[in-house]
């Protein structure tokens, strides 16, 4: 396999073809670094035709701060915090790929009540996140209201985690050897209530926005992506399920205790705009489900297997280890040379950052005016795309 480096000026250099100075058909114009709808700071550079879109260029870095090389001045229980300021929408999720890592190079069991927490509040930010992206769909289409709508209930959960982490958005609470704290006296209430609540407004959700015939109309059969295509182009979580794939990592390689809950995986039939919609919405009910199976059978014991001050030296070796979060595969690179705390080198193989690149096969042939949707259904967080 041969790969072809070219540099952005060569991209998007007049080709000799051309009648004049500038192709009269074919021009380039950029959508960001600063734009409401790449939620972030995002680049995208568009060769269009007209109104049709003939290649997008994505252009990341503009936020990067360089998480990884930090990483390799830092202990791994220093490290965990800077995984938070990625997808922060999936803070405790990367938390635990880090602590996952580190326990399983160390061959470190956790016991039932760690597990089972871990998997609750994973579960629950996957709610959240979830709930926050339907609100943001909806804004992007031109749909102020799902965005209230979206924030409003979310607050129920990041109310829990603020209550048993101290923070509402960039948590690190799962750390090697188990969890930062013990869960709060009130905790299993709240999320039972939490529940509770969020069951109906799924069913609002669909009332209010899954029927409405301008959402269907600038989702069904735009910017689909093939299985074939997601599959080579490394896209995972909803999107990748939404193409027709069904790679879950919580069902075909379990952590956690997601072995002991019953729930199905979301998989759409046509990977265009809508099935990316539907998918994520069923998502939240079936996370929904799987909290409910734990929470009343959370199991006594500790929730810090190591010592806090335990200086944590992994053997020679490089180690990887993967979780499904609320956007796709987190995938955790460990290398040590077995003498030091700090690892020799630690890479994140993020799932915006592979997701991101569908856009282009995603796009082409279709018009500017679909491109917003088609951003939107990928729900990009961009600090995961530059780390």
């Amino acid at each position: 396999m041969t790969v072809a480096i070219s540099s952005l000026l060569n991209r998007i250099r007049v080709s000799d073809s051309a009648s004049g100075p500038i192709d009269a058909k074919e021009y380039f114009i950029n959508m960001g670094p600063q734009h409401p709808a790449t939620h972030g700071v995002l680049r995208l550079m568009l060769k269009l035709e007209g109104e049709t879109i003939r290649e997008v260029i994505p252009v990341p870095g503009y936020i990067h701060r360089g998480i990884e090389k930090i990483g390799e001045s830092v202990n791994y229980r220093q490290f965990v915090h800077l995984t938070d300021r990625m997808d922060y929408l999936s803070a405790m999720m990367n938390n635990w790929a880090v602590a996952m890592g580190v326990e399983r190079a160390t061959n470190t069991v956790m016991n039932d009540r760690i597990e089972y927490i871990r998997t609750i509040f994973a579960e629950l930010e996957r709610i959240q996140s979830h709930m926050l992206w339907w609100g943001v769909l909806g804004m992007d289409l031109g749909a102020f209201t799902p965005f209230l709508y979206g924030f409003r209930d979310r607050e129920k959960i990041t109310d829990i985690f603020e209550e048993t982490v101290g923070c509402r958005l960039t948590m690190n609470y799962i750390q090697p050897g188990g969890l930062m704290a013990d869960i709060h006296p009130n905790f299993v209430t709240r999320v039972k209530e939490a529940m509770a609540y969020a069951k109906p407004k799924i069913d609002e959700y669909e009332e209010l926005l899954s029927g409405n015939v301008i959402l269907q109309e600038r989702t069904k059969n735009i910017g689909v992506l093939s299985g074939a295509d997601a599959i080579s182009l490394g896209v995972t979580g909803p999107p990748l399920r939404a193409s027709g794939v069904a790679y879950d990592l919580r069902k075909i390689e379990p952590y956690g205790v997601y072995d002991k809950v019953e729930f199905r995986t979301a998989v759409g039939s046509v990977g265009d705009c809508w099935d990316r919609y539907w998918v994520r919405v069923e998502e939240m009910r079936q996370s929904i489900g799987i909290v409910e199976q734990l929470i009343d059978n959370i199991p006594e014991g500790k929730f810090m297997l190591m010592k806090p001050a335990k200086k944590i030296i992994i053997p020679e070796g490089v180690y990887y280890n993967a979780i499904e979060t609320a956007r796709g595969v987190l995938g955790m690179v460990i290398a040590s040379d077995g003498k030091s705390d700090k690892p020799v080198r630690i890479h994140m193989r993020s799932p915006n950052y592979n997701n991101l690149w569908a856009v282009d096969s995603m796009t082409r042939g279709s018009r500017v005016g679909d491109l917003v949707a088609n951003i939107s259904s990928l729900d990009f967080v961009v600090p995961d795309i530059d780390r």
